[in-house]
């Protein structure tokens, strides 16, 4: 017999999935219910608050779930021109598998939610800003000062959101590797 706790990952994990490929206003809860195969009365069970709180801790679990692979990736990495060919290749493979389906797992929501659905839209805010603070963390610790780290890593996630986008729409994943390209190149000039 399936534990409680295990509906409510099956609901949040499913959740996920189809908010990142349809968005906060066309995923519906009885489609997660089924596609989860949770029993109707778990969602509320587990979730009080609603859609607005499946889809926020939703958010909170895809996008903790990139930022720890986005630190595996960039400790991997001997250079800053590695780090982002390693993570680029990450995504555009991730892309690719879902046949241009997914792109970046919170980006979706984070759009519709910038005029409505705080809770929604606090959690996209904050799922970015972890990814901020992981680039900037790790170009400060490859020599680059503190003001020009931060700057440089919203650059970088711009860019890599921009770049998922493209490559989504144009199902090819070169507006990635392009992405990689150029901005490795400022990283080289900077970094000399």
């Amino acid at each position: 017999m399936p534990r409680r706790t295990d509906a409510r990952e099956r609901v949040l994990r499913t959740a996920g999935a189809l908010l990142r490929s349809q968005g906060y206003h066309g995923t519906g809860l009885n489609q997660v219910l089924t596609e989860s195969r949770a029993p109707k009365g778990s969602l509320y069970f587990h979730f009080p608050g609603g859609k607005e709180q499946l889809a926020t801790e939703s958010i909170e679990l895809t996008g903790a779930e990139l930022r720890r692979l986005l630190e595996r990736l960039l400790a991997s990495a001997n250079t800053p021109r590695e780090a982002l060919h390693t993570v680029t290749e990450a995504l555009a493979a991730e892309l690719d598998s879902s046949d241009y389906r997914d792109g970046c797992p919170i980006a979706t929501v984070a759009l519709e939610s910038c005029a409505g659905h705080d809770p929604v839209r606090k959690a996209s805010e904050d799922v970015y800003r972890s990814w901020l603070n992981v680039v900037t963390d790790y170009l400060r610790d490859n020599g680059f000062d503190s003001e020009r780290a931060k700057s440089r890593s919203v650059l970088i996630i711009a860019a890599l959101e921009g770049a998922l986008l493209l490559a989504k729409t144009q199902r090819d994943t070169a507006p990635l590797r392009t992405v990689a390209d150029q901005l490795g190149d400022l990283i080289d000039e900077e970094s000399s």
